[in-house]
């Protein structure tokens, strides 16, 4: 049976909804608007930047809309101008309206990055990887005005793997959204998707991260480290502090401490296989750190680093 061609005005701003907004073209629906932020100012020059979305949008000749506030009168009329069947939200970055949310016959749909009601909130995947779960995944959900809390439509899990980043995550778990999305619209259209409400009791949030996530704290456990490195890779980025210089902490292992009775934050030894910095930590653990930048250097083998500086067991790390 053919595809119902909807309507659909896409809300989207970060890498993660490219392929949703790319999967609604490849469907055949008729996109009528694409919404994302404001060119935001980056880099030494603080350049205008367009969002990724804003960059597929142009490259597939949609039309590109950006309001400062999706709640001001003038973009709500504008979206009743439109009379869209579907608003399709994905990593946008604004509350949408209730005002928003009523307008579409076959719902304000979102592409979560969380198996909900566990992760609601702005960095679900960071979120998850920061904490060590093994599973995380994607829901398709039918929008309310409160943050993450609308009836669950379609989800699918996907395994963490220990070495997992969350900037390794984020494309296998955009590309799971994209499809549900395409089976979202399909169930609903076709009437055979039910709409199954959360449960509050189970929900766990996921704020916004933030650059002071990145700090690492030695008293927390190797593991709690390894993860809070994978959770914010590669941004903001994990980082420590030596001779009051910021040292980006790229990649780590966690290992059983050869010396149970060191400070954290004091090297331990310069490892040679697999090579690199092994740290104590709280809990009588250790992490190694296999790869770092130094400030204002490259990214490097950490043991390359440590005899650039002539690092020594019982050199320390500063405590936050």
């Amino acid at each position: 049976m053919a595809r119902k061609i909807l309507r659909i005005v896409f809300f989207g701003t970060a890498e993660f909804a490219v392929p949703s907004l790319i999967a609604l073209g490849k469907a055949g629906h008729e996109i009528l608007a694409v919404v994302t932020q404001p060119d935001k100012p980056q880099g030494r020059g603080r350049q205008l930047v367009a969002s990724p979305v804003k960059k597929a949008a142009e490259a597939a000749g949609l039309p590109v809309l950006q309001p400062r506030r999706v709640r001001s009168e003038s973009f709500v009329a504008r979206m009743h101008e439109l009379t869209p069947d579907v608003l399709a939200v994905a990593a946008f970055g604004q509350v949408i309206p209730q005002a928003l949310l009523d307008l579409p016959p076959f719902g304000p749909i979102n592409v979560h990055g969380s198996l909900l009601p566990r992760y609601r909130g702005a960095a679900p995947i960071q979120r998850a990887v920061m904490m060590g779960e093994k599973e995380t995944g994607i829901t398709t959900m039918w929008m309310d005005a409160t943050l993450d809390t609308g009836d669950i439509l379609l989800k699918e899990s996907l395994a963490i793997e220990p070495t997992d980043t969350a900037g390794a995550l984020i494309p296998r778990l955009a590309e799971i959204g994209a499809r549900l999305l395409i089976e979202t619209l399909d169930g609903l259209v076709s009437k055979t998707l039910p709409r199954m409400p959360q449960d509050n009791a189970l929900a766990t949030f996921a704020p916004a991260v933030l650059p002071e996530d990145g700090l690492i704290r030695w008293t927390e456990s190797a593991a709690a480290i390894h993860n809070r490195v994978r959770g914010v890779s590669p941004k903001p980025g994990a980082f420590a502090i030596r001779k009051e210089k910021r040292v980006k902490i790229w990649t780590t292992e966690v290992l059983p401490s050869p010396d149970d009775n060191a400070e954290p934050g004091t090297v331990i030894m310069i490892s040679k296989k697999p090579a690199g910095v092994v740290v104590a930590c709280g809990e009588s653990d250790a992490l190694l750190i296999l790869e770092l930048q130094p400030e204002n250097g490259k990214r490097m083998s950490a043991a390359d680093w440590a005899r650039g500086i002539r690092l020594a067991p019982g050199d320390r790390f500063n405590s936050p």
